[in-house]
């Protein structure tokens, strides 16, 4: 068990989301108790346990201890003030589902719900969370956007979620950057066709390795949205790989996930 003074560190956003809007995403590193408070006794322990997922792992498909990521996902639910999260069993896919109470984890890479005080959540480390909703604040998303999954469309299937009357706002989670995500020729090919040739841009020509490029996937994914007509798009500078307040696959090849959420207050 977890106690009530549990804390999971958080990045501030900085995005204008209308009332009634809440948004969080948490961090792989510890914040210090001066700043955030006094962890309870069983969190405090994982934190100095040296493992390849750190204290504040959220999910529970890379191996780490069920007990141990169930009780961070308890911490986050208490600190929220929010008990009812939707989360996914993300595939890289296109498939869009609608939050629901239930303990079901749906095979799916986006979630959405005009439900109040339901939490759209996807995990993260190095692929791209998104998070939406619409001006009037009724109606939330929160996408996984791995480049395969971006690339065959899960930004528009979760977009269609939402009335065509609706003015969209977007955050942009930490990701990794364009300085560190390095693909290869076939990366780029399948971008260009699913995109067109503008998507050319958002690759940079490795100087070391022929035949590789580094991708810009914030850079693809504001393409994309702006291809849907929605131009309020905020965040997008954190990089999983350099800034060590995030898990990164690539750069620690075993570790967690971290979460980006968005949810209706009541």
């Amino acid at each position: 068990m977890i106690a009530s003074a549990a804390l999971i560190p958080t990045l501030p956003l900085a995005w204008p989301a209308p009332q009634g809007v809440c948004s969080v995403i948490t961090c792989a590193q510890e914040v210090p108790s001066a700043q955030t408070g006094i962890m309870s006794e069983a969190l405090l322990a994982t934190t100095h346990a040296q493992t390849a997922y750190g204290p504040f792992n959220l999910a529970l498909h890379v191996g780490d201890s069920r007990a141990k990521v169930n009780a961070c996902r308890q911490a986050l639910a208490h600190q929220t003030g929010v008990p009812a999260w939707q989360w996914l069993n993300q595939v890289h896919g296109v498939e869009v589902v609608e939050s629901s109470a239930l303990a079901q984890v749906p095979d799916a890479d986006a979630c959405f719900t005009t439900q109040k005080n339901l939490v759209c959540a996807v995990l993260t480390a190095d692929c791209l969370p998104v998070l939406l909703c619409n001006a009037q604040g009724t109606q939330v998303a929160a996408v996984h956007a791995g480049w395969r999954g971006l690339a065959a469309g899960i930004l528009e299937a979760t977009c269609r979620q939402f009335a065509r009357s609706d003015r969209l706002m977007v955050y942009l989670g930490p990701a990794i950057g364009p300085s560190a995500f390095e693909v290869g020729t076939e990366v780029k090919a399948i971008f260009e066709q699913a995109i067109g040739a503008e998507a050319s841009l958002c690759f940079k020509e490795s100087q070391q390795k022929k035949g590789h490029f580094f991708a810009d996937l914030y850079a693809l994914v504001r393409l994309k949205l702006e291809r849907l007509g929605i131009k309020a798009i905020y965040g997008g500078t954190d990089c999983t790989f350099n800034d060590h307040r995030f898990y990164s696959y690539r750069r620690q090849g075993v570790t967690g996930r971290f979460a980006s959420a968005i949810w209706l207050t009541g």
